[in-house]
């Protein structure tokens, strides 16, 4: 009798910053596979604010802080069928938020079938009090003087008020 492969899911994202709604997801997927690897990546378009090297040590932090053993982050910057072929992953794991979310993921879904169909994607729903959560909006409350406590860790909103102390608040009509 051979022993049964560890089932391994990707869960990639950019966490420019890491959320609560993020740190949700996160904790739920974990409960799904034997190792959840989340993968941090760049995407230009958004605009970040950290690194990536920044915002990997930021999810570290955030998942050692959870106490989640069978979580580890890594950045990737490849196509994520790719990347989650080189991590043996069998899962990629999505939150969704609203409506919206879902008909981009759906449409991504589909097309990682047509690239690996060996690969299942699988959502998950944000809590109900952290589906308004995003980096985005946390970042622009943020750079306009807002106060971003009920969407991040103490320790990202830390890291989030001193890089807008850097960059300069956008306003303050």
């Amino acid at each position: 009798m051979g022993l049964d492969k560890p089932r391994i899911g990707v869960y990639p994202g950019t966490f420019d910053p890491v959320t609560r709604g993020h740190l949700d997801i996160i904790r739920r997927g974990s409960k799904l596979v034997d190792r959840l690897i989340i993968g941090v990546t760049t995407n230009m378009s958004k605009n970040p604010m950290f690194s990536p090297d920044e915002r990997i040590a930021m999810v570290r932090r955030e998942i050692a802080d959870q106490g989640l053993t069978n979580v580890e982050v890594t950045g990737f910057n490849a196509l994520l069928m790719k990347f989650a072929e080189r991590q043996g992953a069998s899962v990629i794991v999505r939150g969704l938020r609203a409506v919206a979310d879902f008909e981009y993921e759906y449409q991504m879904a589909g097309m990682n079938q047509q690239l690996n169909n060996r690969i299942e994607t699988v959502f998950l729903m944000a809590d109900v009090s952290l589906q308004p959560i995003a980096s985005k909006l946390v970042k622009e409350i943020a750079l306009f003087g807002g106060d971003i406590t009920h969407f991040v860790s103490a320790p990202v909103r830390e890291q989030v008020v001193a890089r807008v102390a850097e960059q300069g608040r956008l306003g303050d009509y």
